[in-house]
């Protein structure tokens, strides 16, 4: 007697997955709710803020990996990623994007409106007074180059994959990883020097939310170029069946364009 699910599968007439009950998105919600929660209080000096902060990451990451596990479970081995699934994923992905688009146009929103006119209530300049911004030609020169080499790198792994070149796939695929790694470990550097906290005025706020909120999408997207470097080692990928590789690819130079903008407009320009 065939089982139920099998069954269910082998003799559907519609060309859709339908999902099996998961516990990772309930997961990843707690998961978040407790990065968010460490990073409120850790930013304000809360006692075991940090602790939290860490758990919360850690969860987030651990969640993350087993819910990409299944789902390359679900289009590696079991084949419920038709033709119909993997335009519904790319549609997913594109708004995906979209909204943290917005996201990030919060962020700039409170960057501009505390810049262009500063309040009498910080002196009325940009930097406010007893604010000593970073010097834009130091670690973030250096992590705008890093970054913009990442991506070219994806690229080059992208068409390596598409031509069959597996060695240029992984290649460049890699050393994506190993710049996002340096980039994220100069950052936390460039943080534990600054001389200025979130809680200094309007700019610290604005400083690091913005830069944290990027800090947070690079770490994402490293995780998702990650599993995409390891599906490649393990045969997973082809030529013609690698969407979740280019979706991750996509997020990243997404990552990237957000980065010059905060560059430009933070670093430089709002440092000056």
């Amino acid at each position: 007697m065939l089982d139920l699910n099998v069954k269910k599968h082998q003799y559907q007439a519609f060309p859709y997955h339908l999902v099996d009950p998961s516990p990772w998105p309930i997961l990843v919600s707690f998961s978040l709710l407790s990065l968010m929660l460490g990073a409120v209080m850790y930013f304000h000096g809360f006692s075991y803020g940090g602790y939290l902060l860490n758990l919360g990451f850690t969860l987030t990451a651990f969640s993350m990996l087993l819910w990409f596990r299944d789902i390359i479970t679900e289009a590696t081995y079991l084949g419920h990623h038709t033709v119909e699934v993997q335009k519904g994923l790319s549609i997913g992905i594109v708004l995906f994007i979209i909204s943290e688009v917005f996201a990030f146009l919060s962020v700039f929103w409170a960057f501009f409106h505390s810049s262009l006119s500063p309040a009498v209530e910080i002196g009325g300049s940009w930097p406010p007074m007893g604010i000593t911004p970073l010097d834009p030609f130091a670690i973030p020169l250096l992590n705008t180059i890093l970054l913009l080499s990442s991506g070219a790198f994806v690229t080059y792994g992208h068409h390596a994959l598409i031509q069959g070149d597996r060695k240029g796939a992984i290649l460049g695929t890699l050393l994506t990883i190993i710049f996002a790694v340096v980039f994220t470990a100069l950052q936390y550097y460039e943080y534990s020097e600054a001389a200025f906290t979130i809680t200094d005025s309007v700019y610290g706020t604005v400083f690091y939310a913005s830069t944290g909120l990027h800090g947070l999408h690079v770490i994402v997207g490293t995780i998702f170029i990650l599993v995409g470097f390891i599906r490649l080692v393990n045969y997973h990928l082809t030529d013609t069946h690698h969407q979740g590789h280019e979706a991750g690819i996509l997020y990243w130079h997404f990552v990237d364009v957000v980065w010059l903008f905060l560059f430009i407009a933070v670093y430089y320009w709002g440092g000056n």
